[in-house]
């Protein structure tokens, strides 16, 4: 098991995704604050923040679960972004680097998940 997290690929994605989120969320309306704005901060938070408690759990399978529950965070995320977008809170530049970020944190995640899958399979023969 890998004891740091911060030295995980898909982790550092979702840190900067993390990041950008919150950045790019600030100028939100303000009637926002307690709705669309921080419901991307919780869903952006939950996929860093699975990967970090996945990892530090003792088996590969659970590793695996943490790794599509941030899987789902990124889609909650996703269709928030597409909800800010329509609504004219994120310009297009800013949903599409946004979007460009959560591919690839995605992207980074499933070949672990693929890896830690046939783990647990070789395990169980």
């Amino acid at each position: 098991m890998v004891q740091d997290f911060r030295k995980l690929a898909v982790w550092r994605r979702s840190h900067e995704l993390t990041l950008f989120t919150y950045r790019n969320t600030v100028d939100f309306p303000d009637f926002e604050r307690f709705c669309l704005t921080q419901q991307m901060r919780k869903a952006v938070i939950s996929v860093e923040s699975n990967i970090a408690e996945g990892s530090s759990r003792g088996s590969d399978s659970d590793f695996r679960r943490f790794l599509f529950m941030s899987l789902g965070s990124l889609a909650e995320l996703e269709t928030q972004a597409l909800i800010a977008k329509d609504l004219g809170y994120l310009p297009p530049r800013g949903f599409q680097e946004l979007l460009n970020l959560i591919v690839a944190t995605r992207g980074a995640a499933w070949p672990l998940v693929k890896t830690l899958g046939a783990s647990i399979d070789r395990a169980t023969r």
